[in-house]
């Protein structure tokens, strides 16, 4: 009898000691996903629960939980466990690294491009980066995926497969002609010059393309990239200044043809050759050409009076050379509110947006205007339209007032996206299809 009564004070126990372990297993799993469906409903009420581009898609079939495409993500909160599946949370903030879909054991996720919902256009292009007219490639932003190491990478491969499709070497023709001098542009010169092809980069506006038109200060996300002609290039956390200042480095070390300011207005295929027009009125012919322009394109403009005025700029470039200005910064997203940030530090800043919250910013981001309203270092003003810019005033209008308030005013700052350059791709004969969540990557 002892030994029976031992036995069971044992196994009792031990079931005791499990059931506690199970309990609290259980208990954990079900605070954890109150937790990450609390921030899905915030994500949803701000406006950063739909993607806007490229974003993972989970079969809740086939994931176990692992949650290694969370611990594998770089950016903050995208995935998160609900009911034991992972889910995305805020998916408007995904940039496409791609190491969720590497990280998942069982194959679950899947790399999507636009939802049932909103669609997003893109060039059609094969396997090899040629679109339907052969001879022109795409690398790159433009083709959906617009992270720099997997434009950088596009690039690579890219001429790859144009230096496979053989180069039939002409006088006064460029074996390849580069449009645009961003990451893709960038890796695909190096990679042309490595394989001693006669090639130009034509760029619209400075080396980096969307790089350089970042805020000085901002932080480029990237990873291990392997750049032609240079090697491995690790850039987990770097500034604009740092990677243009790499750029700048292999393009003059490998004399690379760069012409700046130099913006493709057609291309056109005439006597076995492309022929490519500039606005700026130069002329040129290439065997090949390769679009790495990027999807942003040319700024959108509000089309306001004055918009023309010289103190007016889409961009911002040098903010620590910018003092004691009275300035409006119009905009609400990452770009606005970091260059409005920026400025702060040293003049009258007023961050005009015509909506009644911020959407689809990062967390830092809003934390960090936040503080600088509360503190009155910016002066945020919801539900306002620009609508008048002159000399040394601006006017504009509220959705909540329809009286006009005219503000004293020395420069103008923009960001109002950019305008997708599908009017161009459409002029030289590629066709352009709307994607409503189509894989990219699937396993």
């Amino acid at each position: 009898m002892e030994l029976l009564a031992e036995n069971i004070i044992i196994y009792g126990s031990a079931a005791l000691l499990c059931f506690i372990v199970i309990f609290f297993y259980l208990w954990k799993q079900k605070r954890n996903s109150d937790i990450v469906k609390a921030k899905i409903a915030k994500a949803k009420i701000d406006g950063l629960y739909e993607p806007v581009s490229l974003h993972p898609v989970v079969d809740p079939n086939s994931c176990i939980k692992t949650g290694a495409c969370i611990t594998a993500c770089p950016e903050h909160d995208i995935l998160g466990i609900v009911n034991g599946r992972a889910t995305t949370i805020n998916a408007s903030q995904c940039i496409g690294h791609g190491a969720c879909f590497h990280a998942c054991p069982t194959h679950a996720i899947t790399l999507c491009i636009g939802t049932e919902k909103r669609g997003v256009e893109l060039p059609h292009v094969n396997q090899n980066f040629e679109t339907n007219i052969p001879g022109i490639f795409i690398a790159g932003e433009l083709g959906g995926m617009g992270l720099i190491k997997n434009s950088v990478e596009q690039g690579r491969q890219a001429v790859e497969n144009i230096v496979k499709s053989g180069i039939k070497t002409k006088d006064g023709i460029y074996d390849l002609i580069i449009v645009g001098a961003g990451p893709a542009g960038i890796s695909a010169s190096l990679n042309a010059k490595k394989h001693k092809l006669n090639c130009l980069v034509l760029e619209q506006d400075s080396l980096g393309g969307t790089v350089f038109t970042f805020p000085r200060s901002k932080i480029v996300m990237t990873s291990t990239m392997d750049l032609p002609l240079y090697g491995k290039v690790k850039l987990f956390e770097t500034s604009k200044s740092e990677l243009l200042n790499l750029w700048k480095e292999v393009i003059s070390k490998n004399d690379i043809q760069l012409k700046e300011n130099s913006k493709v207005e057609t291309v056109k295929q005439e006597n076995g050759c492309f022929k490519i027009e500039t606005k700026q009125g130069d002329h040129y012919s290439a065997q090949y050409v390769l679009l790495a322009i990027g999807r942003r394109g040319s700024p959108r403009k509000l089309g306001v009076p004055g918009e023309e005025s010289e103190k007016v700029a889409y961009r911002l470039l040098e903010a620590e050379a910018i003092t004691g200005k009275n300035i409006i910064v119009v905009g609400g997203g990452d770009s606005a509110i970091e260059s409005a940030l920026l400025l702060a530090d040293q003049n009258n800043v007023i961050l005009s947006y015509r909506g009644d919250v911020f959407s689809r910013i990062k967390p830092k981001n809003k934390e960090r205007i936040n503080e600088a309203v509360s503190n009155g270092r910016v002066d945020l003003r919801f539900n306002t339209n620009l609508i008048n810019i002159a000399k040394d005033e601006v006017t504009f209008n509220s959705n909540n007032d329809a009286t006009p308030v005219k503000i004293k005013n020395d420069l103008v700052y923009i960001f109002a996206g950019g305008e997708l350059p599908t009017q161009f791709l459409t002029k030289i004969g590629l066709q352009i299809s709307t994607k409503f969540g189509d894989a990219i990557l699937k396993h």
